[in-house]
């Protein structure tokens, strides 16, 4: 080895752990702290500065607060930024392209025809909340959104009802699953930050989602029997039936011939192939003492990475080689599905450096023996911290990458068993479910593409996600109990 490179490892090795140039006293550190946050939202929201932006000016000044070296400033951003991105760019981005395949594909509307004609016309609520469900895995909520709008007016103009009536029960059900199940950001992020395991979340948030479709759908049922004003602009909309341009039904050029949209069966494949095999590969880890090979098999079968990146090559295969997309046009699809994760990928970033900086200024550890002095456990802190965040600057991920970076002493330390984070890290993501309103760019997407006035965005979409986000702590203080949580 190059005797320069090896001694620039052996210092590196060698280096002591960043600490305060000066220890500052609880009530200063969680001082700072405070100011920090409510910083950080005034840039957000009275500024309107980007996130990424707000977060990392933020970090940085908090850090120099807190006494943190200012030779050392820099490497604990670069620290936060690797051991966050680390572990959730790769996700990210797979389970973007995955679901622009299947929205590209006209997957989408495929399955909302298939869950339509099996469940009859009067039941178009039901089946749109179903196809929600499926659709919000892959699919980021307001592209979930967007995508279905076409069908959901489509039923509005056959019915003559107003489209919230349809998409009300489905947007609340896609934005459950959005804040609390993998691949989704925020949730991945703050599975990052704890170092929780991605299949042991998927699996709890999984089956807590399913009896919040029921609920999304009751509450929305009993909102929809009051009338609400249908914005001139959607009303014309509703007449038509929808647009096809973003659906690639065939390989363009000369001699193109157009096919019919995928099967839903081979929609809910993809869509359920990484989710069957990350719990496989964890059902496996659990079960198989780990001194033995196929412990080492089922963990690299249900590592989310690879999982993924299957799903990737199968809906190549299955999506763009069968319906002759030509190899340049499959590639500018997955090559548009990375720039509008971008934003994201840099909020988690940044998120990761604001939690990296509060654990080397000890910022998080006066927090952890702060909030043990108060008696709470640590998941209903974390509930309502995030729940505070959304409500005050909008985004979600930013509200959980905040949270857990707050908690991550209190979790790390709490000698919490691989279940408990994981149920840990799911309250956090309902807490930042709940409260949806003007901050939130998913309340303008909702009340934009369904024509309601603000008030009456306030009035349905606000308050149905405010019961969803606390029914879901609720079941999720449910498994807390079943996992032994309460012993802490």
């Amino acid at each position: 080895m190059n005797p320069l490179v090896n001694s620039l490892m052996v210092r590196a090795a060698d280096a002591p752990a960043i600490k305060p140039a000066v220890e500052l006293g609880t009530p200063l550190l969680l001082t700072i702290a405070a100011a920090g946050i409510a910083l950080l939202l005034v840039l957000i929201i009275r500024f309107k500065i980007q996130a990424f932006v707000a977060l990392l000016a933020v970090s940085i000044l908090v850090g120099v607060a807190a006494q943190i070296p200012l030779k050392d400033i820099f490497t604990v951003v670069t620290t936060g930024v690797g051991s966050t991105m680390g572990k959730v760019a790769l996700l990210i981005a797979l389970g973007a392209i995955l679901g622009r395949m299947i929205e590209v594909s006209g997957g989408v509307q495929s399955l909302a025809t298939h869950f339509t004609e099996k469940l009859g016309a009067k039941r178009v609520a039901v089946a749109l909340t179903a196809v929600g469900f499926l659709v919000a895995i892959p699919v980021f909520f307001e592209v979930g959104v967007i995508v279905l709008v076409p069908i959901v007016y489509a039923f509005a103009k056959i019915a003559n009802v107003h489209p919230i009536k349809f998409g009300l029960p489905m947007a609340g059900i896609m934005l459950s699953i959005h804040v609390a199940v993998p691949p989704h950001p925020g949730i991945v992020a703050g599975a990052g930050v704890f170092g929780a395991d991605i299949g042991l979340i998927t699996m709890i948030s999984l089956i807590i989602c399913i009896p919040l479709g029921f609920l999304s759908y009751w509450v929305a049922s009993i909102m929809n029997r009051k009338d609400y004003e249908l914005l001139p602009g959607v009303k014309q909309q509703v007449e038509e039936f929808g647009s096809e341009s973003l659906v690639h039904v065939g390989h363009e050029g000369p001699g193109a011939r157009a096919i019919a949209p995928p099967r839903p069966g081979l929609i809910m494949f993809l869509i359920a192939a990484p989710i069957v095999q990350i719990l496989l590969g964890t059902v496996g880890t659990l079960t198989i003492a780990k001194d033995n090979y196929w412990y080492g098999v089922a963990a690299f079968i249900g590592n989310p990475f690879f999982a993924l990146l299957v799903a990737v090559a199968l809906s190549f295969f299955l999506l763009a080689v069968r319906r002759n997309w030509s190899l340049k046009e499959t590639g500018e699809i997955f090559e548009g599905a990375l720039p509008p994760i971008a934003s994201i990928l840099m909020v988690v970033a940044a998120g990761g450096v604001f939690g990296e900086v509060l654990r080397t200024s000890g910022i998080g550890a006066a927090l952890s023996h702060t909030l043990d002095s108060l008696g709470l456990p640590v998941i209903v802190l974390g509930f309502i911290i995030s729940l505070a965040l959304r409500a005050a600057q909008g985004s979600a991920t930013v509200a959980i990458v905040t949270t857990t970076g707050l908690l991550t002493s209190a979790v790390m330390e709490g000698g919490y068993s691989p279940a408990q984070i994981a149920v840990i890290v799911i309250a956090i993501g309902f807490g930042s479910l709940g409260l949806s309103h003007v901050t939130d760019a998913g309340f303008w997407t909702v009340i934009r593409y369904y024509g309601l006035t603000v008030s009456d965005g306030l009035k349905t979409w606000t308050v149905l996600t405010t019961i969803l986000g606390l029914a879901g702590f609720a079941l999720t203080y449910v498994a807390w109990i079943l996992v032994g949580g309460l012993a802490h």
